[in-house]
């Protein structure tokens, strides 16, 4: 369904058949350090969301997305577009987009949630068909300078996995926030930030 939201000084758009703005994405937006002058990719761009979101908070910032699905890549190009915002949408698979290595000081995702056969797949934009939680974090490793963050989203369930995945690709998980819906829920989401080449020592948000 399509839709359209105002994300501070910018506006998200997205047509049918493009994946609509989540808390998730909103919540990624909000944990992710950034600073002004950046470099940022988004693995998974969709609309562009997690652009925009970042671009509120910090000026100057060179944007890159890579999303597989074509129009999803054409609807981020043109939020980007539409905003005044100079930046560049790769359409293909993240595991081989031709992306500078080590090009990035900050590399963010919100990637789909549930391994194949796990009984949970809502389709390819929810599982992990096509792209697993390893080769994320290879890609992300790969794109990222040493010294630079990589920040996503995940299920709490999949804590464990999310941890090993990111310290086999020498990410070190330095930054964890779990969220709820609210006061007596159960956390519903996972939030986590390496460094690349890190030290060893994770903080609680």
């Amino acid at each position: 369904m399509a839709g359209k939201e105002q994300l501070g000084p910018y506006t998200l758009s997205w047509g049918d058949g493009v994946f609509p703005l989540g808390g998730d994405a909103l919540a990624l937006g909000a944990f992710a350090s950034v600073r002004p002058g950046w470099r940022v990719c988004d693995l998974g761009a969709g609309s562009g969301a997690l652009l925009l979101l970042l671009a509120r908070r910090a000026d100057r910032l060179a944007l890159t997305g890579v999303e597989v699905d074509p129009l999803s890549a054409q609807t981020a190009r043109n939020n980007l577009e539409s905003n005044g915002l100079a930046g560049e949408v790769v359409a293909g698979d993240l595991r081989t987009a031709p992306l500078p290595a080590g090009g990035f000081d900050l590399v963010v995702s919100n990637p789909p949630y549930f391994p194949v056969g796990s009984g949970k797949s809502g389709g390819p934009a929810r599982s992990e068909e096509f792209c697993s939680l390893a080769e994320l974090c290879a890609a992300a490793s790969r794109l990222v300078k040493n010294g630079g963050r990589f920040a996503l989203c995940h299920r709490p369930e999949r804590l464990v996995d999310v941890l090993c995945a990111l310290r086999s690709c020498r990410l070190e998980p330095k930054r964890l926030k779990l969220a709820a819906h609210g006061p007596g829920h159960p956390p519903s989401l996972l939030l986590v930030e390496a460094v690349k080449q890190g030290r060893p020592g994770l903080k609680f948000d």
